[in-house]
């Protein structure tokens, strides 16, 4: 089967965690298969593993080239796998996949987490005399031998599914678009973007490990309709983003508000649609001169970074049996996000008025979040709150503030506007305490400038919708201030950017 992501990315640890994937020089079936026993348990609820067999490594980097398989092992090692894993119970069939990198054939395991949880595998899985098993779970980078209180708790996790990983008898095959799927998989660079023509859906599915259950009454999983659904909606009620802005804030004129249409869809368009409005109606730069200086100050009221990491952590985490959207509120003193249900139970009181790591023990959305590392939305975890900070800190503004109650029923992101900005519709003109600060206006031309230095005036003007003459008046002010320029070279007049 052909992986449902880049071989390349595994290599370089890109968009997986590192302690997910593991390298092996050659062929060591009993140690193999204590990391295939251990990822399929995946007791942090992570989404499972990669095991690269052929692969060297150094200080945890796969080395290059690789040291790859002999191509005439290759057929033997797979079929003695096929009895090895009748020596897990209950039985687990992980997937492979021969691949071709430097010039060298390696074997990837790719061990989802298992839906029956808990396995355990012989101690040998080569001895015939014996028997002995065991319990494996992942502990940072190595699979250790679970036992105690441990061994219990990964007991009790045999009804503990994550949700979006489980199946649903309502979705269909026709409720997945094709066209979704192929576009995710071109994004990734798979191989299985290749076999599409040649494949049924369903395989590219299965490939993709998307189906649950026996072959007599296999289901698509949760995540298959999140992802590739036109309207997840349909299975999750109020999957969408809503958008109200309060241009005076919501104490002061509470009937004073915009409603923004609904944001709809499988969750990468939400997410995408939703930054695009955030970026485009609600994120403002600023520029300001000091007279006394000749750097310029360039600063925004919200460092889009920032939004980034929020609202693909409120898709990610959001508990999609809540009939309640994403709620996103636009004020002057800062926008807050909403999301349900709350952070998990793991992560301490202290540590969620802290604001800084949520570094949680369980996962509600395990296979979601692996998408959305792959189309690189979501960096990995427990990283957005820190992110978010670090961004608002660069910024110069105030840090974020989290905010839920004792069910963990609510998730709020409250995001401060910096200091400076009063509103997304002030325009701040001319000087003011011997600084020269922008308008919007300015701003556009000054950085279609910066883009473009070859535009024309005229050019300007078409681009922006506005008069030829007041995009004219605005460079003269531009001009004057001391941020742009005009410089002649080989008879050709471009503008020079100052600031």
């Amino acid at each position: 089967m052909a992986l449902p992501i880049n071989i390349e990315d595994l290599l370089r640890k890109k968009k997986i965690e590192g302690d997910r994937i593991e390298f092996k020089g050659g062929w060591n079936p009993d140690s193999i298969y204590h990391s295939i026993c251990a990822f399929a348990n995946d007791f942090e609820n992570i989404g499972g593993g990669y095991i690269l067999v052929g692969v060297e490594e150094e200080n945890g980097i796969a080395k290059r080239p690789v040291k790859g398989i002999p191509v005439e092992d290759i057929d033997g090692i797979l079929k003695d796998m096929v009895g090895y894993n009748n020596k897990i119970n209950p039985y687990y069939m992980p997937r492979t996949s021969v691949e071709e990198v430097d010039d060298q054939y390696i074997l990837v395991i790719w061990v989802p987490a298992g839906v029956n949880r808990p396995y355990d595998v012989r101690e040998s899985v080569i001895s015939k005399n014996n028997p002995k098993t065991q319990w494996y779970i992942r502990s940072g980078s190595s699979s250790i031998i679970a036992k105690g209180e441990v061994l219990d708790e990964l007991r009790e996790m045999a009804n503990r599914t994550p949700f979006d990983d489980r199946g649903n008898p309502d979705i269909t095959i026709d409720d997945i678009s094709p066209v979704l799927v192929l576009e995710h998989l071109k994004k990734v660079n798979s191989k299985l973007a290749q076999d599409f023509r040649n494949l049924s859906l369903e395989d590219i599915l299965d490939n993709m490990d998307l189906f649950t259950g026996p072959k007599e009454r296999r289901m698509l999983k949760n995540v298959a309709a999140m992802m590739f659904c036109e309207n997840p909606s349909k299975f999750f009620p109020y999957t969408q983003v809503d958008i109200v802005i309060f241009p005076n804030g919501l104490e002061q004129e509470p009937n004073n508000m915009i409603e923004v249409p609904k944001i709809t869809g499988p969750v990468p368009s939400i997410i995408k649609n939703t930054l695009e409005y955030l970026r485009t109606n609600i994120v403002k730069e600023r520029i300001i001169k000091p007279k006394d200086r000749a750097e310029s100050e360039r600063f925004f009221n919200y460092p889009y970074q920032a939004f980034e990491e929020a609202v693909v952590n409120a898709l990610y985490h959001r508990d999609y049996q809540e009939r309640e959207p994403v709620e996103i509120r636009v004020e002057p003193s800062g926008v807050s996000i909403l999301s349900y249900a709350g952070p998990d139970r793991s992560i301490s009181i202290e540590a969620i008025k802290l604001a800084r790591t949520l570094k949680a023990r369980r996962y509600r959305n395990r296979k979601l979040g692996d998408f959305l590392k792959e189309l690189n939305l979501s960096e990995g975890r427990s990283t957005g709150i820190p992110t978010i900070q670090d961004e608002l800190r660069k910024n110069g503004s105030a840090p974020a503030q989290i905010e839920t109650d004792e069910g963990r029923t609510y998730f709020l992101l409250e995001i401060p506007c910096r200091e400076g900005f009063q509103s997304i519709y002030d325009e701040t003109i001319g000087e003011t305490n011997g600084e020269i600060e922008l308008t919007q206006r300015q701003l556009v031309i000054y950085n279609k400038i910066k883009e473009d230095t070859s535009l024309s005036a005229k050019s300007l003007a078409r681009l922006i919708g506005i008069s030829q003459r007041t995009v004219e008046r605005e460079i003269s002010y531009l001009r004057n201030n001391g941020f742009i320029d005009k410089a002649t070279r080989n008879n050709n007049s471009d503008w020079v950017v100052l600031k």
